[in-house]
């Protein structure tokens, strides 16, 4: 039996400072409409937390308002230290520096390699030092379990393999805070399952992840706190054992 959990908090702006994500009655708007009202949300340090709802119930555009794409225009929030209410376009770099955004449909450059995607990252979000850079790219690939592959093109790589460079590259910058966004939403099954063990183990090594997902069998598999967008609102879904 599945039951939904109100996500009540008092305003604490402790609590606000210790944690990596929180928002308190916020409202989310795709342009001018609204598809989330009274968000609240609080995410420590080291937890790993699904999102989940139909397409259209407002997990990407809460997702977008969490890395900058859209304006938090009312309620309060931070990310990583950041205050979305005030978040300038100037800031919105930092910002993502802070944070690593993997995306259902890769996004890597299909004009360079992997090695090259990785470097552009870099260089883009100011590092100077070829070795320390070289280094960097060598380890998020080991992580990854992708540090062979460096030399091929996007486009020579499956899917699952072209997610594991995604996922390269959100921790290039040792972020506070990975979100995933449909990571497993172009992978099949077995391809999902590589992925998402990718994302436990660095889970496992203190990262934070917050995961938007469709995919009902990983949360089954790999069970973790799974917030639910539906009719306008966020809540978290509570799972009780039936009596017999």
């Amino acid at each position: 039996m599945v039951t939904k959990k109100n996500l009540s908090l008092s305003v604490n702006y402790d609590a606000m400072q210790d944690s990596i994500l929180f928002l308190n009655d916020t409202s989310i708007f795709q342009g001018d409409n609204l598809v989330l009202s009274d968000v609240k949300l609080d995410i420590k340090e080291g937890d790993f937390v699904y999102l989940i709802g139909k397409t259209g119930s407002g997990k990407s555009s809460l997702m977008k308002t969490l890395y900058g794409d859209l304006t938090l225009k009312n309620g309060e929030g931070a990310i990583v230290g950041f205050d979305l209410k005030k978040l300038k376009e100037k800031q919105i770099p930092f910002l993502r520096r802070k944070i690593g955004i993997v995306f259902q449909d890769f996004k890597l450059l299909n004009d360079r390699n992997v090695e090259e995607n990785l470097l552009f990252v870099l260089k883009a979000t100011g590092w100077k030092n070829s070795v320390e850079m070289k280094s960097k790219i060598n380890y998020v690939l080991e992580k990854v379990g992708m540090h062979t592959k460096g030399f091929k093109m996007p486009f020579e790589l499956s899917g699952g393999e072209q997610q594991r460079i995604a996922i390269a590259r959100a921790l290039l910058n040792d972020p506070e805070l990975i979100l995933a966004d449909e990571p497993t939403g172009n992978l099949d099954p077995k391809t999902s399952i590589e992925v998402m063990e990718v994302l436990e183990e660095i889970h496992k090594s203190g990262k934070t992840i917050l995961m938007a997902t469709h995919d009902y069998a990983l949360i089954l598999k790999y069970p973790h706190k799974t917030l639910k967008c539906e009719g306008g609102e966020l809540f978290e879904v509570v799972k009780q054992a039936n009596n017999s």
